[in-house]
């Protein structure tokens, strides 16, 4: 595959690339890394699955992938006890293995190395070079919103920073809530004598209940190892305003789920409502902001759908 279709594949749907050109400068890089980190904190859905997708397509253009499961962030971030947090850290790897990840994928706890001396260190310089308002631009959107906060809160970033050091980052992946983050990096990482890694954002997934993310937390999502029944029942119960296109959760996973592996969209319907339909994205984003087509008939054909796409990911779960 040569730069230009490599850079197409990448670039596709992703809403930002910070800068294209790095990013061809690190294609010519050999060996290079890629990586995300992610909070080991309930359930894999299918927000996190939007983000593996892209490490994939990194994967295919010769990007060592490391994952890192980051076990000290989650117990900073007040998600359990650390014995709990690397349990389930097992149960995520396993998840993004079955999402498509080839098999020399790294997967990196992060207490690993995040005791280490000379990582508190860096910690500590960076604690010097950035200022408080910084640091808490780069929090949590929840956590920026709190009355009060925790040092916890400030650390968090900053440790986001220097993971990026540790693992000899080339290019980072995230959705756009850690967009501050990959700024704060790209901005302090040079003040420290490294690069700055290319970053990467996705879109974020609304939540099925129309909020803005979809999180396990807020128990708005679909996890990627849900059975068929949980899956109808779900997508079922999702918002899913007639007519209304923009922020409807349900036709955002046609999209990143369903198109993304097939050119049509299968609608089964009795034929004294209309009959079966065979549907483009293009064809489906017209028909329903039109009004001409039910809500309950767009979630029956996407649950049917994203249930078969999804047969894969619960036979590996359920044999590893």
């Amino acid at each position: 595959m040569d730069t230009d279709s490599t850079m197409k594949t990448i670039e596709q749907g992703a809403l930002e690339v910070v800068t294209p050109e790095e990013l061809k400068e690190k294609l010519e890089k050999d060996p290079k890394t890629a990586y995300i980190g992610y909070e080991p904190s309930g359930k894999v859905h299918l927000g996190h699955a939007i983000t593996v997708k892209k490490m994939i397509d990194l994967q295919k253009a010769g990007f060592k992938i490391k994952i890192l499961l980051a076990d000290l962030h989650a117990y900073l971030n007040g998600k359990g006890s650390l014995e709990e947090i690397k349990e389930i850290s097992e149960y995520n790897k396993q998840c993004f293995r079955a999402l498509g990840l080839s098999e020399d994928t790294e997967f990196i706890l992060g207490s690993s190395f995040q005791t280490e001396e000379d990582y508190t260190m860096k910690v500590y310089q960076l604690a010097i070079s950035t200022t408080l308002t910084r640091a808490r631009r780069s929090m949590a959107q929840i956590s920026r919103d709190a009355e009060d906060h925790q040092v916890a809160e400030v650390i968090y970033p900053l440790m986001q920073v220097v993971d990026m050091l540790f693992l000899g980052v080339d290019l980072a992946v995230g959705g756009m809530e850690q967009r501050k983050i990959h700024m704060l990096a790209r901005d302090n990482l040079p003040k420290l004598g490294f690069q700055s890694p290319v970053c990467i954002h996705t879109p974020l997934l609304h939540g099925t209940d129309g909020s803005d993310k979809m999180s396990s937390s807020k128990e708005n999502f679909i996890a990627i190892d849900d059975e068929p029944e949980v899956i109808n029942k779900k997508i079922k119960k999702s918002y899913c305003p007639a007519g209304e296109v923009e922020g409807n959760p349900v036709l955002e996973i046609a999209h990143h789920f369903i198109f993304s592996e097939k050119d049509t969209l299968l609608i089964t319907r009795p034929d004294k409502f209309g009959g079966n339909l065979e549907l483009t994205q293009e064809e489906l984003i017209q028909m329903y902001g039109d009004g001409k087509l039910h809500p309950l008939d767009l979630k029956n054909g996407v649950a049917e759908s994203l249930t078969e796409i999804l047969e894969p990911v619960r036979d590996f779960l359920k044999n590893s």
